[in-house]
């Protein structure tokens, strides 16, 4: 008997299908990042991040141009088994330099990248970066010169969701995240928030197709420059979105250090259809380190599935200039897998019996006994099917040798 084989007998004795679950893990689709790769710098303005985010490192090999960025997220695909789609910002236009007026035809290579490797595509307006970004805001500023600008940046990004959605025959999700806020306490909390909507209106106002264009608004507690007060926070994120028909994101970064995302699943889901998760690894703050496979992301997954995961779209979001790019982009998309296979492999109903009986004692021992079950055993069989080896540190070192240190 194989170690497969013997791990199957193993959660068998709790219930659980490890075909089952393999199946399902299978067909959850990842929408990955683009930024991991080039340390969130785009194509348009080549500024550093900026907008309450930071990138800190300079490890050598940072994707250049729009064929290194592509030719690394291959390294991605070779290496992440499952369903992957890509997630766009709009500063990974091709051939654009007008963050404004950012048009369809600025992403046609990444539609035929994405159509060459059966991939679908997820976007972002980005709202950072770039020299109309005045004092920090966007939608939000008194300026009405800049906000109209952000207000046709965000129609347009509609656009180009549109398009993804008709030339890759699958719903796109665009999501909005804006940094306003203020480093000190202001003097006026509700005026930008007035503002924020009152932009939000009018972007969405536009005639987009529902069916095709799948909006998300997410928030954000605070940030390097805006440590006091951010415009969009989750109680205006949450508001806007339910009142809107907009589904609301949450960043497991993007909250206070003691506040948990995974408690929050199930109360969105209460009031929301659907929700989208970018999950990623807050460290003090949101310092978006790679995703690691720790507790937290375990219980992120474990309400995703205990929920449902027709109503949970998972997405990564972090980005590490101090190690190889390619290998923190893989290891986090991977270990967000595991937590997700973890969860699959909890017997949900069982345990709920033992919460709704009280029988918290038994409830306990059963939570630390599925800790030590051979999980590992169960990922190398997933990796098997799909075709991806276990060790990919060693191919990402000779890539680093032959490619990214030549850059």
């Amino acid at each position: 008997m194989n170690r497969y084989e013997s791990a199957k007998e193993i959660y068998a004795q709790y219930g659980i299908d490890t075909e089952e679950v393999l199946k399902k893990l299978t067909e959850c689709t990842i929408s990955v990042h683009c930024w991991q790769g080039d340390d969130v710098v785009g194509f348009d303005s080549r500024m550093a991040a900026s907008g309450g985010i930071q990138t800190t490192g300079n490890y050598p090999g940072r994707a250049n141009t729009p064929e290194e960025l592509m030719a690394d997220f291959d390294k991605v695909l070779e290496f992440c088994p499952g369903k992957k789609r890509l997630n766009l910002h709009a500063n990974y236009a091709i051939d654009n330099d007008s963050r404004k007026d950012v048009k369809p035809e600025h992403f046609k290579k990444w539609v035929e990248y994405a159509k060459k490797r059966n991939i679908k595509l997820d976007f972002n307006p980005t709202f950072f970066s770039h020299p109309m970004v005045k004092d920090g805001l966007t939608l939000s500023s008194p300026d009405k010169e800049v906000r109209d600008y952000w207000i046709e940046h965000g129609i347009n990004c509609l656009k180009v969701a549109e398009y993804f959605a008709d030339e890759l025959n699958e719903t796109c999700y665009i999501n909005f995240w804006m940094p306003d806020g203020y480093k000190d306490y202001p003097a006026d909390r509700i005026g930008p928030r007035l503002r924020m909507k009152e932009s939000l209106d009018k972007i969405f106002s536009y005639s987009y197709d529902h069916k095709k264009v799948v909006p998300t608004l997410e928030s954000k507690v605070f940030g390097i420059g805006v440590e006091a007060y951010t415009v969009v926070s989750a109680e205006f994120c949450l508001s806007y979105a339910m009142t809107n028909g907009i589904m609301p994101l949450v960043d497991n970064g993007h909250f206070h250090p003691t506040e948990m995302v995974s408690d929050k699943i199930s109360s969105i889901l209460c009031f929301a259809d659907r929700m989208m998760l970018h999950v990623t690894r807050p460290m003090r703050w949101d310092s978006d380190h790679v995703v690691s496979y720790d507790d937290e992301t375990r219980e992120i997954m474990k309400e995703a599935v205990r929920c449902g995961l027709d109503k949970v779209v998972i997405a990564t979001d972090y980005f590490d200039a101090s190690i190889n790019r390619v290998s923190a982009w893989i290891t986090g998309v991977r270990n967000t897998q595991k937590a997700l296979l973890y969860a699959l492999l909890e017997p949900k109903e069982e345990l709920k019996k033992l919460q709704d009986e009280s029988d918290f004692t038994s409830l306990q021992v059963k939570h630390e006994e599925l800790k030590m079950l051979p999980i590992g055993d169960i990922w190398n069989e997933f990796l098997r099917r799909e075709n991806v080896k276990d060790d990919y540190l060693s191919e990402i070192k000779q890539y680093e040798k032959e490619v990214l240190s030549k850059r």
